[in-house]
């Protein structure tokens, strides 16, 4: 296996630059670090590039013996994400998933939209959650942190290997995108009397979950095709992004029965 001990190393170099998202834009690759996220990566297909482990690490799968380089320990606690690293980085290529490539699919299915969500914890759990719920497809609109920021790929915990990502521009994008698919768009907000299990949200639903501090967009929830709230009691005003997202993308899996035809896991 190659050796790389030189901070001056174009790999280093590489690496580096991947902790900022104009360059992961830029280059179309992020990183992705220990040992479960590298197994989900080879599972779901996902195009590794390169793999960097810490020397005398000793779980390196096979199939990235070419890929892989060893990195003096010193020099890999550098680039670690983790302050605690399994001693596995590897760099990976991102999916291209246009609004197109989608349409020609020929079936919507459900896909939630992050409205401007800026907490990467936030959205890496939307994204796992979405996968979980069945949900097909997520949509980042422009002003939503990176999906592929280190801490938004370890909230997702393999998800977006599996998850396609449409970024949108504007809110007149997104609602052009949802009626040319037929779907309709679901906001949450305080201006209805329906609860979100007295509609149905099992199909073709563009559920938006809007940013932590200002909600949905105005555009958006007036836009909506239906407008649904989550019964809250005491004090209480709103509730965490991720949780309320969790609570609506369920309702689809609660309403259409699907339980029933999941393969038992447990739980993590």
């Amino acid at each position: 296996m190659r050796e790389i001990s030189s901070t001056d190393n174009r790999m280093i170099k590489l690496c580096q630059q991947l902790a900022h998202r104009k360059y992961r834009d830029k280059l179309g690759l992020y990183l992705i670090e220990g040992e479960n996220l590298v197994d989900e990566a080879i599972s779901e297909g996902a195009d590794i590039e390169t793999v960097l482990v810490r020397e005398g690490y000793d779980g390196l799968p096979s199939c990235l013996e070419e890929k892989a380089f060893w990195i003096k320990d010193g020099l890999f606690t550098r680039l670690a994400q983790t302050d605690t690293s399994q001693g596995i980085l590897a760099i990976v290529r991102k999916r291209e998933f246009s609004q197109a490539t989608w349409m020609e699919k020929g079936a919507l299915g459900n896909f939630v939209v992050l409205d401007r969500l800026q907490d990467p914890g936030n959205i890496g759990t939307i994204i796992r959650t979405a996968d979980a719920a069945g949900y097909s497809l997520v949509v980042a609109m422009k002003g939503t942190a990176d999906v592929y920021s280190p801490k938004v790929v370890r909230a997702a915990a393999g998800s977006l290997f599996r998850v396609p990502v449409v970024l949108i521009n504007d809110n007149e994008e997104l609602i052009s995108f949802i009626k040319a698919a037929g779907g309709k768009l679901v906001a949450t907000c305080f201006d209805t009397d329906r609860y979100y299990f007295e509609e149905d949200l099992t199909e073709n639903v563009a559920l938006i979950i809007g940013n932590e501090g200002n909600g949905i967009s105005p555009d958006l929830i007036e836009n909506a095709d239906v407008k649904v709230k989550i019964p809250m009691t005491g004090a209480i005003e709103s509730l965490n992004a991720a949780v309320a997202a969790a609570i609506l993308m369920y309702e689809k899996v609660r309403a259409s029965g699907s339980w029933e035809n999941v393969t038992k896991k447990p739980m993590a």
